[in-house]
């Protein structure tokens, strides 16, 4: 990759909302590349004091939920309220060709065509979660750019929706009306790190279960430990092709941020995922650095084999990699 721009030249640019260096941006930060590494520091340190100020939704749900449809639907409607919409929309990659759909841009057509939209896809790569390791840079590119509804969309596969949960404000979970019986398939955790359920496709003749779906979730979250103690969690249908439901589901958003803003979480929530970005940050670095290590390198096909045959336990060789990489 090649950035022509300075960070500094790259920094005013997206300041001044030019599409063209905030993707330029995005791909530095994206970028493993040393050099590049440093020049991504250099840009977010400029463009931090721009950031901030957008609400920041994660949404989960399982594949063929409609996640897609009702981020084009709530898009298209909260940008005619005055808003600027990014979505970050993590693609799952395959675990043997390392390929990833990419296929976002083409299932909201209509959003990636508003001027006052960006939807940028990222391959999850080995990211648990369905969140790239950069995500959070991008979203701050995407503030400091002018847009203020950020929504980071997951892969939803179940594999740790934590880490949407921990760089957004609000979290979203996604669900298909199928009555009472569903909530022995969704797992507790998911549920309480919810702040909103969408019941999508509550329409026609799915409309009966929907109504049973919300209504059985609605019992359920009353019964789980609330994430925070100044909002009780919600469950609403929608249906985001028809675009039913979509402007209370906006409401709920404004309703929540209001509320969490007046009791000052929403600031003590970033502070405390800023601190977790920090160590996750330190830790990913640590195992990068010590991976690239020659003397790690030359001990890893032995220590591995040692594992794999069961000579010797997976502590004690982790244990031996580390005392090398401190030499």
């Amino acid at each position: 990759m090649t950035v022509s721009m300075t960070p500094e030249e790259l920094a005013e640019s997206i300041l001044c909302g030019d599409r063209r260096a905030l993707a330029k941006g995005i791909t530095l930060v994206e970028s493993t590349s040393p050099s590049h590494r440093e020049q991504a520091s250099q840009l977010l340190e400029l463009i931090m004091p721009h950031t901030g100020n957008s609400i920041r939704l994660g949404i989960s749900g399982v594949p063929g939920v409609g996640k897609s449809t009702f981020i084009e639907s709530f898009g298209n409607y909260v940008i005619g309220q005055g808003h600027r919409v990014a979505v970050l929309a993590v693609d799952p990659t395959s675990a043997i060709s390392g390929g990833s759909i990419l296929g976002d841009k083409t299932r909201m057509e209509t959003l990636s065509r508003n001027p006052n939209a960006y939807i940028r896809p990222s391959p999850a790569g080995k990211t648990l979660g369905g969140v790239t390791r950069r995500t959070r840079e991008t979203l701050l590119l995407c503030e400091a750019a002018g847009f203020d509804i950020i929504f980071v969309e997951t892969v939803g596969v179940g594999q740790s929706e934590t880490a949407v949960a921990e760089m957004t404000d609000m979290f979203l979970l996604m669900l298909l009306p199928g009555g009472g019986d569903e909530l022995q398939g969704i797992k507790r955790g998911i549920m309480e790190l919810a702040d909103l359920v969408l019941v999508n496709k509550s329409d026609g003749d799915q409309q009966a279960a929907a109504n049973r779906t919300v209504a059985d979730y609605g019992m359920a979250l009353h019964l789980l430990h609330p994430r925070s103690r100044h909002w009780q969690a919600r469950v609403q249908a929608l249906s985001a092709l028809k675009n039913q439901g979509v402007d209370e589901v906006w409401q709920t958003v404004e309703e929540f941020r209001e509320a969490l803003t007046q009791a000052g979480e929403i600031e003590a929530r970033r502070s405390a995922q800023s601190r977790a970005w920090m160590w996750s940050e330190t830790a990913d670095t640590l195992l990068a650095e010590l991976k690239e290590s020659d003397v790690v390198k030359s001990l890893v096909a032995g220590l591995e084999k040692e594992v794999t045959q069961g000579r010797i336990p997976p502590a004690i060789a982790a244990r031996t990699l580390i005392d090398a990489f401190r030499k």
